[in-house]
């Protein structure tokens, strides 16, 4: 019988914590080492903080360990910021992280979730596709970009 997961709280947090803040720029460092500033799509702190944004924190014995963000759009909600520290990954941390997005996404009656990734993440992009997501063109103001994939879910 395999081991239970640690219990990770993921709850709806303010992302100008410190502890918060820093994760976020772990996921920039990460990105950035990854991908041309150009190619590089974030949200900062205050984006964030937008009464159309719902940001999940993954707390693991009360350390933040991951991050993920639905924003409303006018016909889809949009996933950002998913991201888990390298060191937690493994866990089913950013697969609560989906679950809790997606939930809120039908909670405010959005049927349609969409989202950019990078091409040279091959963890997200998995966790993507396990979650449903399919490949389609750019949407919104992303341009079309070698190293950026598009996906989008149908929550029916």
């Amino acid at each position: 019988m395999a081991p239970a997961p640690p219990p990770v709280a993921i709850a709806v947090e303010d992302p100008g914590q410190p502890a918060v803040e820093a994760l976020i720029r772990a996921a920039d460092e990460y990105l950035s080492a990854l991908y041309p500033p150009e190619q590089n799509y974030l949200l900062d702190i205050a984006q964030l903080r937008k009464p159309n944004v719902t940001f999940l924190v993954a707390r693991l014995d009360g350390a933040a360990v991951g991050c993920g963000a639905m924003v409303r759009c006018r016909d889809y909600g949009e996933i950002k910021r998913m991201y888990v520290l390298p060191e937690r990954r493994g866990l089913g941390i950013g697969r609560r992280l989906m679950q809790r997005l997606e939930a809120a996404a039908a909670a405010a009656g959005i049927d349609l979730l969409r989202l950019e990734t990078g091409a040279r993440q091959p963890e997200a992009i998995g966790l993507y596709r396990a979650h449903g997501y399919v490949s389609r063109g750019p949407f919104g103001d992303y341009p079309e970009a070698e190293l950026s994939l598009f996906m989008e879910k149908r929550l029916v």
